[in-house]
């Protein structure tokens, strides 16, 4: 065999081997890419449902659909019972959140939800995202005013109407446009999107909104979103709380108080139950 021969047969032996692992690569990037898509769809989820409350008052909403209904206004406790994703930063149990949503209902059954950030939560009345803006004084405002004691144990009627307010502020910024200043928030006094909420302390809310600068701390919070049921405003808990709240779920929160469970609609409710009928 001359050695041009063999040159030719060494270079046949090459091509042949590079032919085969191109053919192996598209191979694996095609079965990659068939997979990508489920994987995609669901990669940040919780599974919850509404699980009673922790501090929370009663107020009269008005505002995405409501005209003076009565609703529980507070602390939202839900169950979580699986995960994917970053939705594992949360052990399954209880958890405290807070409502987005005035015209969704709470969710009875277990729903998957996807864990988003506030700022692409979308709202229906709105018709838009809350975007960066609000969703920087939604943490700030719970980076402030947030009382981790709302979440476990039994409640003050101080705590109540705290949790209470803290939820009308979270709502009005999410429903209201941004104002020029932060003094113009107002939860007793409907805005642009007709949100307003009576009976309870709005002072404390307005206090808490107006005194957000843009510049305060800030909690890291993520949000629970499903289309038909409500829309929750969560914080990433830090590692020392992850253990705790770990700890918590295995002693089933023995000492939080049991509340009923309704949605942000309501009829006329008492701290003790329901007096009249849903909404």
């Amino acid at each position: 065999m001359t050695d041009s021969t063999r040159r030719d047969a060494s270079w046949g032996k090459v091509m042949m081997a590079k032919l085969t692992m191109t053919k192996l690569f598209s191979a694996a990037c095609v079965m990659a890419l068939s997979l990508l898509p489920s994987q995609v769809t669901r990669a940040n989820t919780v599974d919850i449902v509404h699980d009673g409350f922790g501090a929370y008052d009663v107020g009269a909403i008005w505002g995405a659909g409501e005209y003076g209904s009565l609703a529980n206004t507070g602390l939202y406790m839900v169950n979580k019972t699986s995960d994917t994703g970053i939705g594992d930063r949360w052990h399954n149990g209880a958890m405290p959140a807070f409502c987005m949503e005035i015209q969704e209902p709470a969710p009875t059954a277990t729903y998957t939800y996807d864990v988003v950030m506030p700022d692409d939560v979308y709202n229906s009345v709105t018709g838009g995202t809350i975007g960066v803006t609000k969703a920087n004084y939604l943490r700030e405002l719970w980076g402030r005013y947030y009382d981790p004691a709302w979440a476990t144990g039994s409640f003050t009627s101080q705590q109540d109407a705290a949790a209470g307010a803290f939820a009308a502020a979270i709502w009005e910024i999410i429903y209201e446009d941004v104002p020029g200043s932060p003094m113009q928030w107002d939860v007793s006094t409907a805005g642009v999107s007709g949100f307003r909420a009576d009976y309870l302390d709005a002072a404390t809310a307005n206090k808490w909104l107006h005194s957000l600068t843009g510049s305060g701390p800030k909690a890291d919070l993520l949000a629970f979103v499903h289309n038909g049921q409500q829309n929750y405003l969560v914080a990433v808990p830090e590692p020392a709380t992850i253990l705790l709240l770990g700890l918590g779920s295995l002693c089933g929160f023995a000492g939080r108080k049991r509340r009923d469970r309704v949605s942000c609609r309501t009829g006329r409710i008492s701290h003790s139950g329901m007096v009249g009928e849903s909404v």
